[in-house]
């Protein structure tokens, strides 16, 4: 790698934001489980084209987020939420 690449990377790095810690929205409000039906609630947590976003993108606890799976998936199920979004 040539000093010009290496000074170019320092300047990017030096000036990057440090990232902010995602607190998980079901830590902070007490719920243990989360329930399929509050649909509401639920769909805050998959894309329009009707994916379930990872942790990394929602800030959300490994526990909770193995639930919010499971509630998702019973309530696409139940006709609640769609398979695929239009």
């Amino acid at each position: 790698m040539s000093e010009v690449a290496k000074t170019e990377e320092k300047v990017v790095k030096k000036y990057r934001k440090p990232a902010k810690k995602k607190v998980c929205a079901f830590c902070v409000a007490g719920e243990k489980n989360i329930d399929y039906k509050d649909v509401a609630k639920i769909r805050k947590y998959i894309t329009e084209k009707g994916k379930i976003l990872p942790r990394r993108q929602t800030g959300v606890c490994s526990f909770h987020q193995r639930e919010l799976a499971n509630a998702i998936k019973r309530a696409r199920n139940m006709a609640l939420l769609p398979y695929v979004g239009d």
